[in-house]
């Protein structure tokens, strides 16, 4: 049976003056969900929601509460590894502050936070978030860290299957060339995370390769050498099963610079094929009018 904390008439919780959630110890669970995007380790909490660390791929994790109504006043929630009941002489650590979100529903800390939170859980302390109603009262929301031992290696399950790369780190990539129009080996390597992260994720439906050049020779040369270039990095992925028609190819020499063209390291720099992945929709395709207007104001 669940139980949600009151006192009195008043409604007043265990903790004086503040309204608290949390779960009954006999009754709490974890929960380990995910996929190869995202993997999160939860725990419900009674009237409330969830609390929960989460892993996207790429990334280290974060901590979480969510609830189910919108409770949470904007501002900054306090978040806490509190000491373990059983363990005298400790003391709640303070990790700081965990941003609420603007609708009142959520907050979350950073990652910093969260690894010492989760650090924290494994010893025996419990994750605490302390902060007020968007009426204004205190309110606390409790995680006990018991039975967490199995969920947590389920987790870790979970995060060990997780893609090198989030959608956020593989919209806008590039790999850089050498004077010539051959990838080289870590250019290579680049481009197979990409395709193991499109080969997951089917909503990526269209490839934007842009080559450039530095400035060094002839403009005609240098444009003719991006154009190299950006097919070299389409030849690589259509061979690796991308459709040919999923891909644009565009070429500009040396017009479009990442850097001033003043040292060898900048040359380096401008050497270059940008790869966007895009989630496309045809209803709102641009003219190739349209596309080449958008690159001039970029």
């Amino acid at each position: 049976m669940r139980r949600f904390f009151w006192l009195g008439v008043l409604a007043v919780p265990v903790l004086v003056h503040a309204l608290t959630f949390q779960e009954r110890i006999e009754d709490v669970t974890w929960e380990v969900e995910g996929d190869r995007f995202e993997c999160r380790l939860s725990q419900p909490v009674p009237r409330f929601g969830y609390g929960m660390f989460v892993r996207r791929a790429g990334e280290k994790p974060v901590f979480r509460i969510v609830t189910r109504e919108a409770w949470l006043a904007r501002g900054n929630a306090m978040l806490y590894a509190a000491a373990a009941t059983w363990r005298g002489g400790e003391s709640d650590l303070l990790l700081g502050r965990m941003p609420v979100a603007g609708n009142e529903r959520s907050a979350e800390s950073d990652q910093k936070q969260a690894g010492r939170l989760l650090s924290g859980v494994l010893e025996g302390r419990a994750p605490v978030v302390r902060h007020k109603t968007v009426q204004g009262e205190p309110l606390e929301i409790r995680l006990h860290p018991v039975n967490v031992l199995e969920a947590y290696q389920s987790y870790l399950d979970c995060t060990a299957k997780l893609l090198p790369i989030n959608f956020d780190q593989a919209k806008f990539t590039m790999v850089r060339f050498d004077d010539g129009y051959e990838l080289n080996e870590r250019a290579m390597a680049h481009l197979d995370i990409l395709l193991d992260y499109m080969a997951e994720d089917k909503t990526v439906n269209r490839i934007r390769l842009d080559g450039h050049s530095d400035n060094s020779g002839d403009r005609l040369i240098n444009r003719d050498l991006s154009r190299r270039r950006a097919l070299v990095v389409k030849n690589y992925l259509t061979n690796k099963g991308i459709a040919d028609e999923a891909i644009i190819v565009r070429f500009h020499g040396e017009r479009y610079p990442a850097k001033p063209n003043t040292s060898s390291a900048n040359k380096a720099a401008n050497r270059r094929v940008t790869i966007q992945l895009e989630r496309h929709d045809e209803r709102f395709a641009l003219t190739p009018e349209q596309e080449e207007e958008k690159l001039d104001l970029q």
